[in-house]
């Protein structure tokens, strides 16, 4: 690993991390995973970016959040330890987010670790405009003991609960700046800083960003029929983790059409799935177009645990088209031919045409080996079945800050890039059949970049399933 430490003003520097793409986990353990459903950041829009001008388009990965894993050293051990760059991050009421990065892995080896790039942070909500508070120090070092990762001047999950020792000493500060005096928190977050390599010379994709490319998607995706004459909708069923964005997915293609941003489907956080019923959704032809040639299906989110989340039964069945909309998923028992939500004799027209796994591109790196071999239960399903399979990656722009910046880097982003691939092999799948997305979360208006890239997932998904289509034709002949 490499560090170049540069100026970009008089107030305060900047660190560039190389980290191999290769680099992986010393503990390779699950305890180092994070249970994906349950595990989100708390940080905003405004002070993620706060957070990452410190650095220099660094990806923040959460590792350990104190209000899920708890208050415990021993835990943190479990999640940060021998993770590379780390930055703690300490929320308190009085509006103040401080904590402390070091270069160097965390050990528990009692020893203090010499590190030059160590820095201590800060900034509040009332001074939204000011640059963060950054504090070096002539003797940088930090250890981690049983009080908690110290860092001389403070010691975060100070005895195994949710306050801050402090004391300024190694590290030179104004309490009041640091933190208001205000020592007991309401959050405690660790991320793992990664750097996004910056951009490539020239786009891995040609996606033009024109509003006449948009018209042209349109006018694609409305002219599109399926090559078979009893069917006149493509069915396409999102299939992911909780959390990862099918739902959202869905308000998002929704608002496309009609021209502003549209909340129909269950989105949010939660610890489990939020979509508990199997869900056809019709889009309403709108923005010019005459007809929407598909229906998004929308099922429970998959679960690392025994009967939790999705059932691959159920799978097999929504897939066959013997399940009907609205059926409430029993994740301990799958449906029965006696349901009255049972389509025993279902026709091309119910049966599934093209699968998407959705993932949260920010999580590539943490899906456990539990929900990879989930995944692979699945797609050996739908293989069987021969059914063409997508990848979408949702939350883009949280993943690159270059992309937050402009969503037409992200096919020059080497970070997206290299999600990408790690998730084509993770996965098995063709790099060319994975699509990244972002969807309308927090915007009030729609965005014709964003709209860009959501239909051209959609042109993706019917090509795919006009290849189902072709199978069927050519198996006749």
């Amino acid at each position: 690993m490499t560090y170049d430490v540069s100026f970009v003003s008089d107030k305060r520097k900047v660190i560039t991390f190389v980290v191999p793409s290769e680099r992986k986990h010393t503990n390779p353990t699950s305890c180092n995973k994070i249970i994906m459903s349950t595990v989100t950041s708390s940080l905003n829009t405004w002070q993620r970016k706060k957070l990452c001008s410190l650095f220099n388009h660094a990806n923040l990965s959460l590792l350990f959040k104190a209000s899920v894993h708890g208050y415990h050293t021993s835990t943190f051990n479990q999640k940060c330890n021998m993770q590379g760059p780390t930055v703690i991050v300490a929320y308190n009421k009085s509006g103040y987010v401080f904590g402390a990065f070091i270069s160097k892995n965390y050990t528990q080896s009692g020893q203090q670790v010499v590190d030059d790039k160590a820095f201590l942070f800060s900034f509040n909500n009332k001074n939204m405009k000011e640059d963060p508070l950054r504090v070096v120090s002539g003797n940088p070092q930090f250890t981690f003991t049983d009080s908690g990762p110290n860092f001389g001047s403070l010691i975060f999950l100070y005895n195994n609960a949710a306050t801050v020792y402090s004391n300024p000493g190694t590290y030179q500060f104004d309490p009041q700046k640091m933190h208001g005096n205000d020592l007991q928190l309401t959050e405690c977050e660790v991320y793992r800083v990664e750097d996004c390599g910056g951009l490539m010379e020239k786009p891995w994709r040609s996606v033009q960003w024109n509003y006449e490319r948009k018209a042209a998607l349109l006018s694609t995706i409305s002219g599109w029929k399926p090559s078979v004459s009893s069917v006149k909708q493509a069915r396409i069923l999102l299939v992911g983790p909780v959390g990862a964005g099918k739902s959202s997915f869905y308000n998002s293609i929704n608002s496309v059409f009609k021209g502003y941003v549209s909340m129909q489907a269950n989105t949010g956080t939660a610890g489990t799935s939020l979509t508990t019923q199997f869900r056809t959704y019709y889009i309403k032809p709108g923005s010019g177009v005459n007809q929407v040639p598909f229906t998004l299906c929308d099922s429970m989110g998959l679960e690392e645990g025994v009967n939790t989340g999705l059932d691959v039964d159920d799978f097999a069945s929504i897939l066959k088209g013997h399940i009907k909309d609205r059926y409430q998923f029993n994740s301990s028992m799958p449906i029965q031919p006696d349901s009255p939500h049972f389509n025993k004799s279902p026709g091309l027209k119910d049966k599934i045409h093209c699968v998407v796994y959705v993932i949260d591109i920010c999580k590539v790196k943490l899906l456990s080996d539990k929900m990879i071999d989930k995944f692979g239960v699945f797609r050996r399903k739908t293989n069987q079945l021969g059914i063409p399979q997508l990848v979408l990656l949702t939350k883009v722009d949280e993943a690159c800050p270059l992309v937050a910046e402009d969503l037409k880097n992200i096919y020059q982003s080497h970070y997206i890039n290299r999600m990408m691939q790690e998730v084509s092999t993770q996965l098995g799948v063709s790099l060319s059949a994975v699509v990244p997305v972002k969807n309308y979360c927090q915007e009030l208006e729609i965005d014709s970049q964003t709209d860009i890239l959501l239909l051209n997932a959609v042109v993706q998904m019917l090509r795919a399933a006009e290849g189902f289509f072709d199978d069927l034709y050519n198996a006749e002949e």
